[in-house]
């Protein structure tokens, strides 16, 4: 029920600044470490993000995917950052690839790597308070061709929801810059949280979600969901600090 309620890329965004019309990126990759050199993987990982991405656009995030396909896998989350940031991103000319290549990847599994960036969409997501990331739900969603602008219009009507009746709960929507039908991952809505208890409490979105639409919207609401997605999977996130160049403190004004 709670992949419905909460419809939850991770994680919170930079201030890009009031004045610029760029917006804030998430670049993701997923590494699938060799089994038998995960302390190797790891080690390399940490020193690379220690040097090469602890601060700043480039600043980035390392977390360890506990379930569905990717189990035993981890993302490394880069940003957020503004494309032009990409322009001076770390490269050949400061040792960055030469380190990559020579303390990450010879420990990873062949087709490990495969990238998505992800637009934050700050006027859908929550941070009502600073926190420390921790734990994260992601689901994501595949929206029908022709179909994005629709399902956005229904994700606003839920973030109305939790802004009325459920003001401290903490999320952020993302949208992939670059979806494929293939992969069907076009939305995600990732939520925070700390406890594992979370994940089992039911929110009552449809009572509340009647209680601010009318009665039986919450009914049309999922008829409506489920006429412009193809469906979705769920993945559980466990943040790595030990792993990352950044540590996971989230400052709610800079998510404005």
């Amino acid at each position: 029920m709670k992949k419905i309620l909460l419809l939850a890329f991770l994680l919170p965004i930079m201030a890009i600044g009031q004045n610029n019309e760029e917006y804030g990126v998430f670049e993701t990759a997923i590494l699938t470490p060799n089994p038998a050199q995960v302390s190797q993987f790891e080690k390399g990982i940490a020193a690379h993000n220690k040097k090469f991405h602890g601060d700043g656009p480039y600043g980035a995030r390392v977390y360890w995917i506990s379930n569905g396909p990717n189990t035993g896998s981890y993302a490394w989350v880069m940003g957020a950052f503004p494309w032009s940031a990409m322009d001076n991103r770390p490269t050949t000319e400061n040792g960055h690839d030469a380190d990559w290549d020579g303390s990450v990847m010879p420990y990873v599994t062949a087709g490990s790597g495969a990238q998505t960036y992800w637009k934050f969409n700050p006027e859908m997501s929550r941070f009502a308070k600073d926190f420390t990331i921790k734990n994260m739900l992601l689901n994501y969603y595949d929206v029908k061709r022709g179909k994005m602008k629709e399902a956005m219009q229904l994700v606003e009507k839920i973030n109305k929801v939790y802004v009325e009746k459920l003001p401290n709960e903490t999320y952020g929507i993302y949208t992939n810059e670059f979806g494929s039908t293939k992969e069907g991952r076009d939305l995600a809505v990732i939520s925070f949280f700390d406890k594992s208890s979370w994940l089992g409490q039911d929110n009552g979105m449809d009572k509340k979600y009647d209680e601010v639409y009318g009665k039986g919207s919450w009914d049309q609401f999922l008829k409506d969901w489920y006429d412009v997605t193809e469906g979705g999977e769920s993945e559980l996130w466990n943040f790595r600090p030990d792993l990352s160049g950044i540590s996971g403190d989230v400052k709610a004004a800079a998510r404005e």
